[in-house]
């Protein structure tokens, strides 16, 4: 009842200075006890929707209108953020970069792994806590980390945060907050890290790389002194960052404490060897190593970390603390489970075999069906880059999704010029539906026949 009153209320058609029914003949009409009435009407008294008087009954309060809300299009800006959230109308075949195989998401693991932790989680664990992060995740992964990646930390070097973006988000906050007005990015290079940055106020540089990774002479005609790469296998062009280029981007950073950023993203994934190390391993304090497990479980978890120089961890976990106080306990402690007892790695050697038998479908698919294109990279990731012979990539992406498939065009992620291409995520596919969405590609940007 109360609801339907204000609903009346708000929309105008309770006028102010209407007086309301007397509770009995509202009660009788309605069939309900005369106390719901009172209960109703002194509802909309104390929320100032109405004011009662004895011997007046109850009338609408004269500012009780509510003005009309501005309309929202919600569908619209989430268009405008490009997230990878449902297909669109009209495509059967999703092949944008950086989505995992959701369905190999270990549902069983997991959830022996969060039985054994509400076994024995503490009143403690359930606190707000460490806004750095549960003291046992940070020390798993610090052990992990240096095993697999070459990290050298403490487990209070780790800070736990809602992904990678987040990582960005303090490190971008801080920095600004200590005078940083631009950073350079790798082009062509992530088209979400650079939104990420330009939201928090930050002024992107375009430095070019090549097939051995960024370009430090361009990079320090930037006059940035942090950069942000993906080193390990370059988004989107799939490159790893050569020795050569490595030692000569170490030597930058170590001019007047300058910054590296390392989105370490999709490290895990390498088909043909054993990754290369981290970059933070050789630099603990020129680098900021960022990771997540939004690519080898689920980003929807929202979990992931930084592990910062010493000389800005004191500033970054005062940014998370007022960002959220800290992030969720119970995602952290089953992910230091399956950390323990082995179930995550277990998990990453099975979804590398899927994905590199889902990529090597997609080659021999774009083998066969558009032998003119080049692919570019290395044998890891959940994407591929297609370079084209010519041609306006945009264009060409939507011939191609005219045929029900969704791909990235290049010059999305690049702002400085260079050849067209496509970037084909393979991961959330099956090897049958890759080879498929390679025939339509083929179709869409064969010549038409005379």
């Amino acid at each position: 009842m109360t609801d339907g009153l204000r609903r009346a209320i708000a929309a105008g058609r309770l006028a102010p200075g209407t007086r309301l029914p007397a509770t009995r003949l509202l009660a009788a009409e309605l069939g309900v006890s005369r106390g719901v009435v009172v209960q109703a009407y002194q509802r909309l008294v104390d929320e100032g929707l109405a004011s009662a008087r004895t011997g007046s009954g109850t009338v609408v309060a004269r500012d009780a209108a509510v003005p009309p809300r501005p309309a929202a299009d919600r569908r619209r800006t989430l268009h405008e953020l490009r997230l990878p959230l449902s297909t669109p109308d009209g495509i059967d075949l999703n092949l944008s970069p950086g989505v995992p195989d959701l369905a190999a998401f270990p549902r069983a693991a997991w959830l022996r792994a969060e039985r054994a932790v509400l076994d024995r989680v503490t009143a403690s664990d359930l606190g707000y806590g460490d806004p750095g992060g549960s003291p046992r995740l940070r020390g798993e992964l610090v052990g992990w980390l240096a095993r697999t990646r070459g990290i050298r930390a403490d487990a209070d070097d780790v800070l736990v945060c809602g992904g990678v973006a987040q990582g960005q988000a303090l490190l971008a906050q801080v920095l600004v907050a200590r005078g940083a007005a631009a950073m350079a990015v790798e082009d062509p290079g992530s088209r979400g890290t650079r939104d990420q940055l330009t939201h928090w106020g930050v002024r992107t540089e375009p430095v070019p790389i090549d097939r051995n990774g960024i370009l430090v002479g361009p990079l320090r005609e930037t006059g940035a002194t942090t950069v942000v790469l993906t080193p390990a296998h370059q988004f989107p062009t799939g490159v790893v960052l050569a020795p050569d280029r490595r030692r000569e981007l170490l030597a930058w950073a170590g001019e007047d404490d300058r910054l590296i950023v390392e989105d370490d993203y999709d490290a895990e994934h390498r088909y043909d060897r054993t990754p290369v190390a981290a970059l933070q391993g050789s630099a603990p304090e020129q680098v900021a190593y960022l990771g997540s497990i939004s690519k080898s479980l689920a980003p929807g978890m929202r979990l992931g970390w930084l592990i910062a120089p010493r000389r800005l961890q004191a500033d970054l976990l005062a940014a998370k603390h007022a960002s959220d106080l800290g992030s969720s306990a119970l995602p952290q402690l089953v992910l230091a489970e399956l950390l323990t007892n082995g179930d995550y790695e277990r998990h990453l050697r099975t979804v590398r075999a899927r994905q590199r038998a889902r990529r090597d479908a997609l080659l021999a698919g774009l083998r066969a069906h558009l032998p003119q294109a080049r692919v570019r990279g290395v044998a890891a990731g959940l994407h591929l880059l297609v370079e084209l012979p010519s041609g306006d990539d945009v264009a060409i992406a939507e011939q191609v999704r005219a045929t029900g498939v969704l791909v990235h065009p290049l010059s999305w992620h690049r702002r400085l010029p260079g050849p067209p291409g496509l970037v084909l995520g393979y991961a959330a596919q099956t090897p049958d539906r890759l080879i498929e969405a390679a025939a339509r590609i083929g179709q869409a940007l064969s010549p038409p026949r005379p």
